[in-house]
Order: structure tokens, then sequence, then C-alpha cells
């Protein structure tokens, strides 16, 4: 049995040493990785909750899942976007402090957090991509700390320079996620972000051939307003 949310929406199928994974889906060694089981989620489908106990860590094979939490005020704060390739659950503590659900249909790696601590005390590879990957969400909120304080064309420019790096054509990127989900990124309002975006395509930095599709056409111009 895994979690109980992963009982209602996702599907187990095997363990992961009789499964061929797309080489973007494997990290270098990937000795944490061939512990867990391959699950599929359906979209917008609860992997775990805030609270509830970190037991286990997650890493996307297939398909985009946002973590968030839910204000006193009802409003919603994207923690951040985990992409194919992207481990997410890890936390300082004994329980989840953001929530975590699927933005698209998803194959993710499910492995027991106790194994891996485990693993990590008795081999070097393990702790050292234990290591990489603490490292790695570290940044990862600390660049989202920095987002947040620029201006609204600041952050719309921030976030579409971390989805090109994120995806295997820079110029083009493909968005799973909705502009709503954008926003509650950003912290900023949906009309905000459409507004900036228009912006942006009218001084022909960008152009939005539809809502989850952004060409960039002048990548300096974005850099120059993230600097």
């Amino acid at each position: 049995m895994l979690t109980q949310s992963a009982i209602r929406t996702g599907s187990f199928k095997q363990p992961m040493a009789s499964i061929r994974l797309p080489a973007a889906a494997t990290p270098q060694g990937g000795t944490i990785e061939m512990m867990g089981a391959l699950m599929t989620f359906t979209r917008d489908s609860e992997i775990y909750g805030e609270n509830e106990p970190a037991d286990y860590l997650y890493k996307v094979v297939s398909g985009a899942v946002r973590t968030y939490k839910v204000l006193v005020d009802g409003r919603r704060q994207i923690g951040a976007f985990y992409l194919p390739g992207d481990t997410f659950g890890l936390e300082v503590g004994d329980l989840h402090t953001f929530s975590a659900e699927t933005i698209t249909n998803c194959k993710i790696i499910v492995t027991k957090r106790s194994a891996v601590v485990a693993l990590a005390e008795r081999d070097n590879d393990a702790a050292r991509e234990m290591w990489s990957l603490t490292a790695r969400e570290l940044q990862r909120v600390q660049d989202h700390i920095l987002v947040l304080i620029k201006s609204a064309q600041e952050r719309v420019a921030s976030f579409l320079l971390e989805m090109a790096d994120r995806t295997a054509d820079a110029g083009v990127i493909e968005l799973p996620m909705s502009r709503q989900d954008i926003a509650d990124y950003l912290g900023l309002t949906i009309e905000t972000v459409s507004r900036t975006l228009t912006q942006l395509e009218k001084s022909a930095t960008i152009e939005v051939p539809t809502s989850r599709r952004i060409v960039l056409r002048n990548r300096s111009a974005l850099h120059r307003l993230n600097a």
C-alpha cells in the first residue's frame, strides 16, 4: 500500500527495476529512483495534502505537478511547478508544508522516504544524490522568493525564462499550466498576467499563438527585465 491519496487517485504499476524510463527522466546514477514504484495519476488529482505525513519522495516521469498552499483568506499560492525529471516531496520535517496535485495526466515514481534515508546512510552515491536534490530544491525556493519581490512585468519575464530553461526547445514554451496557475505562482491576478503577456507581445518580445504556447522572440529583452 502506498499513500492514501495515491490509492484514491493513482494507479500502482510495478517496481522500478523492471521499467525502462526515458533518458530525460533518469538522473545521474539513479540510485534512489530504482527503489521506487511507478504510479499513474489523472489530471487535477491530489498526490498528497498539506500537513500529511511526508513518507514518500516523488519524481515526475511524464506530465506536470504543482505544489500549493491555501492562505487564510482563501487565496492559493503555488510554490512550484515540477516537470519530467524533477523530484518533489522533500521536507525538513515529518509533514508536508504544501499540498501537491497533478496539472496533467502524470506518471510518477514514488519512493519510500525511510528507505532512501537508510540507503543514504550506507551508500555514498545515494547520499550525494540526496544532497544534490536537497540543494536544488533550496535553490528553487530562494529563486522564487526573489521573483515575488519584483514588478509584475519582471515576474512574468522571470517565469518565461524559467520555463524556457526547463524545456527542450528554449525558444518555444509549451505551458502545461493555466494562466490562473501562473498568476498564483507569481502572486499576481490573472488579469495582470494576461495584460503583461499582451504588453510583451506588442513590444515584439514574445509571440503568443495560443494561451499555452509562447514563442520567445527577444530573449535578451526578457533578460534585461529580469536583471
